[in-house]
C-alpha cells in the first residue's frame, strides 16, 4: 500500500459520498495503490451510515466509528494509527480539498528529500472569522512550534510514514496535529493548490471551536499562561514590598491610629504577593509534570467496517 487517505467525517452526510466518489476515481484514473479511511467523529447526522456503506461497497474504503465527538485532532491521530500506507494524506470531507490536487502533493514530496508537504492554498474561501482565526493560529505556531516562516499550515497535506510514527509516539490527550508534524519533521514543503468553496452546509470551524483550539494550543504546549501568571505574581510580589515598606516607615516616622494596624499590614501584603509567587511556581512544575504523564487514550473506538 503506497498511500493511505485520511479524512476526519463529521456532519457531512451531503457530501462524503461525493468526496470519496471523486477520490476513487483520481486513485483509478493514476493507477495508485490507495486506501481511504473516513473516521466518523461521533456524527449527529447520517454520516456514519453513509461511510458505513462505502466501506462494505468499495474493498480500498475503511470506516471507524469513533465513540463520541473527540474533535478533528483525535480523528486524524487515530486515521494515522490505523493507516498502512508508506505516505498518508489528511484532507477535508466536505471538497474544499479537491481530490484530483493530490496527485501535486504525491509529486512533490516524491521528488523531494521532505517528509512532509502542506498544501498550499492559492486562494482561500473560508469565511473571514476562520481566516483570522487561522491568523491567530499561524501566530502561536510560530511563537510555540517554531514554523519555518516560509512554510504555510493547512490540513490538506500527505506524511511520510516514519514522521507519522515519530507523532504517534508522543504522549498526549490533547493532540494538535500541525503542531505535533512540526516538532517531528526534518524537511517540509509547500506546493500550490486548489481551494473550493463549500458545497453545502456550513463550517464545522465555528468560533467556538476555534477559541478551543487556542486554548488547547497555549495550556498544552507552551507555558505562556503560566509564565503570565508568574509575571503578575511577582509584579504583586514587589508592589506588596513597596507598599509594606511604605506602611512601616509611615508608622515610625507619624504612629499609628490603630495598634498594630502597621505590622498587620506589612505581613498581609508579604504573605500574600509571596503565596501568589510561590503558587506561580509550583504550576509550572505541575504543567511540566502533566505534560510528561499525559494519558494515551486519545479517542475510544465503537466500530470498524473494512
Amino acid at each position: 500500500m503506497n498511500y493511505s487517505i485520511v479524512i476526519p467525517v463529521f456532519k457531512s452526510q451531503n457530501v462524503v459520498s461525493n468526496t470519496v466518489e471523486q477520490l476513487l476515481k483520481v486513485i483509478k484514473d493514476n493507477n495508485f495503490k490507495a486506501e481511504i479511511l473516513l473516521i466518523n467523529d461521533g456524527s449527529p447526522d447520517e454520516s456514519w451510515k453513509i461511510i458505513s456503506k462505502l466501506a462494505r461497497d468499495y474493498e480500498n474504503v475503511k470506516a471507524i466509528n469513533l465513540l463520541k465527538n473527540y474533535g478533528q485532532h483525535n480523528a486524524i491521530m487515530c486515521g494515522f494509527q490505523y493507516a498502512g500506507g508508506n505516505y498518508v494524506i489528511t484532507m477535508d470531507d466536505d471538497l474544499q480539498n479537491p481530490p484530483g490536487e493530490i496527485t501535486k502533493l504525491i509529486e512533490k514530496i516524491e521528488d523531494s528529500e521532505c517528509d512532509l508537504v502542506f498544501g498550499q492554498f492559492i486562494e482561500k474561501k473560508h469565511a473571514i472569522y476562520r481566516n483570522l482565526g487561522s491568523k491567530l493560529v499561524g501566530y502561536l505556531n510560530n511563537k510555540i512550534f517554531k514554523k519555518p516562516e516560509n512554510i504555510v499550515l493547512s490540513n490538506f497535506r500527505i506524511i511520510r510514514k516514519d514522521l507519522i510514527d515519530r507523532v504517534l509516539s508522543h504522549r498526549t490527550a490533547y493532540p494538535y496535529v500541525p503542531g505535533l508534524l512540526l516538532l517531528y519533521s526534518g524537511n517540509m514543503a509547500n506546493v500550490l493548490v486548489q481551494h473550493q468553496a463549500r458545497h453545502c452546509g456550513k463550517s464545522n470551524y465555528t468560533i467556538r471551536r476555534i477559541l478551543s483550539l487556542v486554548s488547547r494550543l497555549l495550556i498544552n504546549y507552551s507555558s505562556y499562561p503560566l509564565r503570565l501568571v508568574s509575571g503578575i505574581g511577582l509584579l504583586v510580589a514587589a508592589s506588596s514590598f513597596f507598599i509594606g515598606v511604605f506602611f512601616l516607615l509611615h508608622g515610625i516616622i507619624y504612629g499609628s491610629n490603630v495598634p498594630g494596624w502597621t505590622s498587620l499590614a506589612v505581613l498581609i501584603s508579604f504573605l500574600g504577593g509571596f503565596i501568589i509567587a510561590l503558587l506561580a511556581l509550583i504550576g509550572e512544575y505541575l504543567s511540566r509534570i502533566l505534560n510528561q504523564l499525559s494519558s494515551n487514550n486519545m479517542y475510544h473506538i465503537k466500530e470498524i467496517i473494512e
